[in-house]
């Protein structure tokens, strides 16, 4: 197998501690609108994250659509109405919008890997699903965007993961062949077995950082291991 010479991360849920922020966020705007945010709540929460964040992936619905929808699926069995209106729902999303943004946080691991890797010589590339504007604001805030030679978002590229094209135009980026490439993620179908189906090799970490082991510690593993095969 080829030896790794650059390595591509997904963002939220790998290197960005997005559930830890929209359930700090979800909980202040939902006690915002006197709701006691239970974790059944929040379940409901974020399975209308997923579900609408997945129309829009696929292209069915816009980006701000699925934002008033995640709104629409879960305000109104908590007896909260949601405004008519396209303009008021969005004004009334943009309080859980300020709440999550304020939260943004990488993983504590995250940064020191990064420039780890860069000191030994890899080239580094992000590949996220989602928008230029607020996954680049998400890369400044964290102080993450200096360390990436290449960022990849579906809005740009065109291609969202799991669709091989998309880390075919990492691949392509980063200047290597996705033989020569891995991509750490923590979404088995989205992050490895797309990047796997791209003839990338491919790592699943712990979005909620439960690992006995450290991802600084796994990714290494991984590079050595190209290293010594012949």
């Amino acid at each position: 197998m080829t030896r790794v010479g650059a390595v591509g991360f997904d963002l939220d849920g790998t290197l960005l501690d997005h559930r830890g922020s929209a359930r700090s966020a979800a909980v202040h705007f939902l006690g915002s609108l006197g709701v006691v945010a239970s974790d059944s709540i929040l379940d409901s929460w974020f399975a209308a994250e997923e579900q609408h964040f997945e129309r829009w992936r696929s292209g069915e619905i816009s980006f701000s659509q699925q934002r008033r929808e995640r709104l629409r699926s879960v305000l109104p069995p908590l007896g909260v109405d949601v405004p008519a209106g396209e303009v008021d729902v969005d004004e009334l999303f943009g309080g859980y919008l300020r709440a999550y943004e304020s939260s943004w946080r990488a993983f504590p691991d995250a940064l020191p890997l990064l420039r780890s890797l860069r000191a030994s010589g890899h080239r580094i590339g992000l590949l996220t699903n989602g928008t230029e504007a607020q996954q680049l604001a998400k890369l400044r805030r964290t102080g993450l965007l200096v360390e990436f030679d290449v960022v990849c978002t579906s809005e740009r590229i065109g291609f969202a993961k799991p669709d091989v094209r998309a880390f075919a135009v990492l691949a392509s980026e980063l200047r290597v062949e996705p033989g020569a490439c891995l991509f750490v993620g923590d979404d088995l179908v989205k992050d490895v077995d797309g990047a796997r189906a791209a003839g990338m090799r491919a790592l699943l970490v712990d979005g909620h950082r439960h690992r006995e082991l450290p991802i600084g510690e796994l990714v290494r593993s991984v590079i050595a291991r190209s290293a010594d095969a012949r």
